[in-house]
């Protein structure tokens, strides 16, 4: 990289603020997918908003792509660094700004943790409810760029649905703020345009987000199944009965095993394990719980364990959500894939992938939240086994394909990233492409912000081939900003 370039870089934000050596920007050559890897020239590490904009409108007049990181545990390969560009890490931006609670609302900078935000409303009785498994490292940034989901999204929603405004930096540097507070504010909905948009089209600077009530009362189960048809069945008619619980939650039997061998939740032996959890009112949480243990029951749970109190609750919730990184006690290395189905599909599409599990020789292990038809598979390979990294990718897109055909959707909260972009024409057409594009381009006519993320390459939508240049219709007005 130009070393005037890495000067004005450090006249920015300090000589420690900017890492060029190779060796130290190792860390940062990939975020939670291995597998996919690209050394940036530079990771900046700027300490305010004001750096991340005067850092972005550097970039942008250098004509330098940028991609910008929170905490590094994305799944799909969203803060994979380009190429010759710079890495703009936002760790350092890890302020609570304002809890604000008669409003019910709290403003932080996108290096704060998820898990944070719920410390600090905790001792006023509230919480916030996108729970993702690695609630306690990841970022809020990380969460609004792939809009994040968790446990209890079939209830509470994703990161989109608790968002109120963000502040972001444009990229071209402009500095804006994008204010949800009023739902029924006229005009196009920028903000959820924004979330989501995986880091593509702005880099948020601070968040404001909604917090809730605690529930007066949480009630947990965990049913044991023979088969994951008698779960899944059990799943359909909890759902068919009207009862919309805050969570629920399927692990199978490599999952469970590997969260016995890191966390010991004490969860049985068995094929299927199924998480339900209620909230509410005390009463009606009591009635409709009565209703899914019957139907827990119907469906042949060979055993059924309630929380009794809150300290069991958490054992059970412990076994849930380390199951990802438990992978690691029962293989030495695995891909974690992200699909959707429609619920009444669970069972048909988790039988074909036990099929290709024995077909491919590679052992799968499924944690999904059931509620929604979230499938999270976990692909155990070994990679000093030639062909085996190559394999599990392959094992990969075929249960994407799986889920497309089922009706479903190529991620429900990891994001399309670096990792699933080549597989979007599956789902969408060329002209749904093509206005995604035109949508991007229209913000970042450069395409310097993100680069090589949500969209085939090639493209295959009318984009302008070769590197980061301008749109040809977006350059004068382009220009005239600059």
């Amino acid at each position: 990289m130009d070393p005037a370039f890495l000067n004005q870089l450090q006249r920015i934000v300090g000589a420690g603020g900017v890492l060029h050596d190779p060796l130290d920007v190792l860390t940062y050559e990939c975020d939670g997918l291995p597998h996919l890897r690209m050394s940036p020239a530079a990771v900046v590490l700027p300490a305010s908003a004001a750096e991340v904009h005067d850092v972005v409108r550097l970039c942008a007049r250098a004509r330098v792509p940028f991609v910008p990181r929170g905490h590094g545990t994305g799944l799909s390969g969203g803060a994979l660094p380009v190429a010759g560009g710079v890495l703009i890490a936002l760790s350092r931006l890890n302020r609570v700004l304002e809890v604000d609670i008669p409003n019910q609302r709290v403003t932080v900078e996108p290096g704060v943790t998820n898990l944070e935000i719920t410390r600090q409303v905790a001792p006023f009785g509230y919480y916030y409810a996108p729970d993702p498994s690695s609630q306690q490292v990841c970022s809020i940034g990380g969460n609004v760029a792939e809009n994040s989901g968790g446990a209890h999204c079939l209830k509470y929603g994703f990161t989109t649905h608790h968002v109120i405004g963000v502040d972001a930096v444009m990229p071209d540097g402009e500095l804006v703020r994008i204010d949800g507070a009023l739902t029924d504010a006229p005009g196009p909905d920028l903000l959820g345009l924004i979330v989501g948009s995986e880091g593509t089209l702005a880099i948020v600077t601070s968040i404001t987000v909604r917090i809730l009530r605690r529930p007066e009362t949480v009630q947990t189960l965990l049913a044991a199944f023979d088969t994951i048809d008698a779960g899944g069945a059990a799943v359909s008619e909890i759902i068919g009965a009207g009862i919309i619980p805050a969570a629920v939650e399927m692990m199978d039997a490599l999952a469970i095993r590997a969260a016995e061998a890191a966390v010991h939740p004490g969860f049985p032996e068995t094929d299927t394990v199924l998480i339900v959890e209620l909230d509410g009112p005390a009463a009606e949480v009591e009635a409709l719980f009565e209703i899914v243990k019957d139907i827990c029951r119907r469906c042949k749970a060979t055993s059924i364990e309630v929380a009794a109190d809150e300290a069991q609750r958490m054992r059970i919730w412990r076994g849930r959500k380390a199951a990802f990184a438990a992978m690691g006690r029962v293989s030495p290395n695995y891909y974690v894939q992200d699909g959707v189905v429609p619920r009444t599909k669970l069972p048909e599409v988790l039988n074909r992938i036990r099929d290709l599990e024995r077909r491919s020789g590679l052992p799968i292990g499924n944690v999904f939240h059931a509620g929604d038809g979230n499938l999270h598979p976990l692909i155990c390979y070994d990679e000093r086994i030639p062909g085996q990294s190559d394999k599990a990718v392959e094992v990969a897109a075929e249960i994407l394909s799986y889920c497309i055909d089922a009706g479903g959707s190529l991620t429900g909260e990891h994001g399309i990233g670096a990792d699933k972009n080549t597989y979007m024409p599956q789902m969408f057409s060329a002209a749904d492409l093509a206005l995604m594009q035109r949508v991007r381009n229209a913000l970042d006519p450069l395409g310097l912000c993100n680069p090589g993320k949500i969209f085939p390459t090639p493209r295959l939508c009318g984009e302008v081939p070769g590197p980061y240049r301008a749109h040809p219709v977006e350059k004068a007005g382009l220009a005239e900003r600059m």
